[in-house]
């Protein structure tokens, strides 16, 4: 059995030690707050904050892993370029303790990243397109990256928009925050000429586990594979609630949050098609995915137009 050492305790980290359990892996959750949402239930969980070398070595010391996946926040963009030293201190500084507190263990890494390590011009960038960060958090992450990649065994996973059911989070995604507004027929404004390829995050953690056990380093993209602006992501939406979509109105990017946010936020790959793990993992493309979700969720009841 392998020991898989998840920092993080948050939606993206909840759901890969999950997922990572259920296929016979002994998981610790190691984070600054106690897990608290239906993905962490009856994950062992050590109290860890990575900007501080000391805790870090603890827990490392501690667990003894041989794998450690790297999912722990800030993720909030807006936060982050408000205080781009806490990032820094978090995501960069933390990365080169993880890997200070790696050295001499024969243990894989694996970085969750971002599309926010590119300057949004494109329509999508791939593996090989230059990173130029368009924000705190994007340089915050590009640093990371390059604590880990220089350590040796470790791999990037940069993803696009993660999205899915988060109703116990501390700040839920998009499709969660649009869809439980639809529901109630209250109006949805959301900024105009902003672009993802979203990803359910069920296939974030079925790439995370599946390339934790695989030889592959380097930096790999997972983006879904349709792109779309958030406007369109959000009347889809409204739709599958059989609601009126013209509650979403459009908003000017720039007097949003996500003014300081790429236009383009999308990922594509050219390496995923060739690595044997990922067979039979494509990514479900976004429509099929919240179609799906919303009709679970009208089936039992617990929402209605």
């Amino acid at each position: 059995m392998t020991r898989v050492l998840v920092f993080g305790s948050g939606y993206i980290a909840g759901h890969v030690g999950t997922r990572l359990a259920r296929l016979g892996h002994g998981v610790v959750l190691g984070s600054r707050r106690r897990p608290a949402t239906p993905e962490t239930r009856g994950l062992r969980w050590l109290p860890v904050d990575v900007a501080d070398p000391r805790q870090v070595r603890t827990v490392v010391d501690a667990v003894r892993p041989d794998a450690v996946v790297a999912a722990h926040g800030p993720s909030d963009i807006t936060w982050c370029e408000a205080d781009p030293a806490g990032a820094a201190a978090v995501h960069a500084a933390g990365a080169r303790h993880v890997v200070e507190a790696l050295a001499g263990r024969a243990a894989r890494a694996l970085l969750i990243s971002t599309d926010n390590v590119f300057p949004g011009r494109a329509d999508s960038c791939t593996e090989s397109d230059p990173t130029e960060p368009a924000n705190a958090y994007g340089r915050a992450k590009l640093a990371a990256e390059e604590a880990y990649l220089a350590a040796g065994d470790a791999l990037v996973l940069r993803v696009s928009l993660v999205y899915g059911w988060d109703r116990a989070g501390l700040r839920p995604n998009f499709f969660t925050t649009c869809a439980e507004r639809l529901a109630a027929g209250e109006p949805v404004a959301v900024p105009d000429g902003h672009w993802n390829t979203p990803v359910l995050i069920d296939d974030v953690a079925a790439w995370t586990t599946a390339l934790l056990d695989s030889p592959h380093t380097g930096v790999l993209h997972l983006g879904g594979p349709r792109r779309l602006s958030r406007m369109a992501w959000a009347r889809h939406i409204a739709t599958g609630y059989g609601v009126d979509p013209a509650l979403v109105t459009a908003v000017p990017r720039g007097d949003t949050a996500y003014a300081c946010r790429p236009r383009n936020a999308c990922l594509h790959s050219e390496r995923a098609a060739h690595l044997p793990e990922l067979r039979g993992l494509a990514p479900l493309d976004v429509y099929e995915a919240d179609t799906a979700l919303i009709a679970a969720r009208v089936a039992v009841g617990r929402d209605q137009p």
